[in-house]
């Protein structure tokens, strides 16, 4: 693999890594923009200028815009999370450049007032449908609880209330602060010509506005939070923990994506064989959320209300093992092997690929090979695993659970 970088003039970095037995070619733009970006009045405004994007420009339509990506065949979506905006496609080689042409032309979108009006009522009917969905719920008020006082704590859906009182003129200025070249990185992944994709960014995207957006980085104080939203109609009781972990920029992001898979992965996990292979929940995992200058132990628990409790303990008696003995030789080699085929098999595709190469060059500005992810997961020992544990130990500190039982002790 190669790995290739370039900068326009307006600040528009370029990076590009072939993947020598790809037939396909993957590309997207990664924007710094996100929930953590916005202020409470405008709340979930990057989500909803994600849907606007897709209304078209003065050039294209909405069905142009459908209508010229089906007939190329491409698989293309847009995701935003806290941190990312991200707008992408993957194609045959030989369909790059007109779905470049369409892909970067609705980064400016047209933003007309009716698209605008048409679309908040769609963003508010996907607000209350997540809101039927105890995972989404649970995690979305355990992010709230635990980055209170923080950006991370806003929503990425916004709620009713922000979405609603939102203008289309406050979309246009937050438009005109995020979506600026400086704060946008193109990355390519799979098989095409490095020239050819630097003539395409000069020809689409050399006219951007120049300059970037500033983004308040500040490590998370999080204090213990308790919240029990009584859904009386629901058949399960879902709870989600969260405990602070390293940053996106901490080297021991690894050690910790270690952890989540030794005590918490969905199968051969202390968590599994402890109260899901028992049959005492229907899931019991761990996540390792990284984000700039803070991040996040997730912990998800789902099962029969009247075994929560009971379960809770068996979380905390799992959790105050590890902290106290760490991990073994045997289970850390097994761990490292289960990460290293996924970061292999997901590297194989254009599309697994790209989101590590934007995002890491968008977070970072800096290029990770796959040699050099699993050379530095080989470098991981119980020592490490022991040194993160110790600054970093696994606790239910933030938990929110949704269900029927209205308050929870263990």
């Amino acid at each position: 693999m190669t790995f290739h970088h370039t900068i326009l003039d307006n600040g528009l970095h370029l990076v590009g890594e072939d993947i020598p037995q790809a037939q396909s070619v993957a590309f997207g733009f990664f924007v710094r923009a996100g929930a953590r970006d916005e202020t409470p009045e405008v709340n979930g405004v990057s989500h909803f200028l994600e849907h606007m994007v897709f209304k078209g420009t003065d050039k294209y339509s909405a069905e142009d815009v459908n209508r010229l990506f089906d007939e190329v065949g491409a698989n293309y979506n847009a995701s935003t999370s806290e941190e990312i905006t991200m707008f992408y496609a993957a194609v045959l080689p030989e369909y790059l450049p007109e779905t470049f042409a369409v892909q970067s032309a609705i980064l400016f979108p047209a933003l007309r007032e009716s698209d605008f009006d048409t679309e908040k009522q769609v963003i508010l009917e996907e607000i209350g449908m997540y809101d039927d969905q105890p995972t989404y719920v649970a995690y979305d008020h355990a992010m709230q609880q635990h980055f209170s006082g923080h950006p991370l704590g806003q929503t990425v859906l916004g709620s009713r209330e922000s979405v609603g009182a939102l203008t289309s003129t406050q979309m246009c200025d937050y438009h005109r602060a995020r979506y600026a070249a400086g704060n946008i990185v193109l990355a390519v992944a799979g098989k095409f010509d490095w020239p050819t994709i630097i003539e395409l960014a000069n020809e689409h995207c050399g006219h951007w506005p120049a300059g970037g957006a500033d983004r308040l980085v500040t490590p998370a104080i999080t204090q213990p939070h308790r919240l029990w939203m009584t859904r009386p109609h629901l058949q399960q009781q879902t709870v989600v923990g969260f405990c602070p972990a390293p940053s996106s920029s901490d080297p021991r992001r690894f050690a910790a994506e270690v952890l989540s898979i030794i005590v918490g992965d969905d199968s051969n996990s202390r968590l599994f064989w402890e109260i899901v292979d028992s049959g005492d929940a229907d899931a019991a995992e761990i996540n390792f959320h990284e984000f700039e200058g803070t991040g996040a132990f997730l912990t998800f628990l789902s099962g029969e209300p009247e075994q929560t409790a009971s379960n809770l303990a068996a979380i905390d008696r799992v959790f105050a093992a590890v902290n106290r003995d760490g991990v073994t030789v045997e289970e850390l080699e097994v761990a490292k092997t289960k990460l290293a085929t996924r970061l292999v098999l997901r590297a194989e595709r254009p599309m697994g690929r790209l989101g590590q190469l934007g995002g890491d060059w968008l977070t970072r500005r800096e290029y990770r090979s796959v040699e050099t992810d699993l050379e530095e997961l080989r470098s991981i020992t119980v020592e490490s695993m022991r040194s993160l544990l110790d600054h970093f130990p696994l606790t239910l500190q933030t938990v929110v659970g949704v269900g029927p039982n209205t308050a929870i002790e263990w």
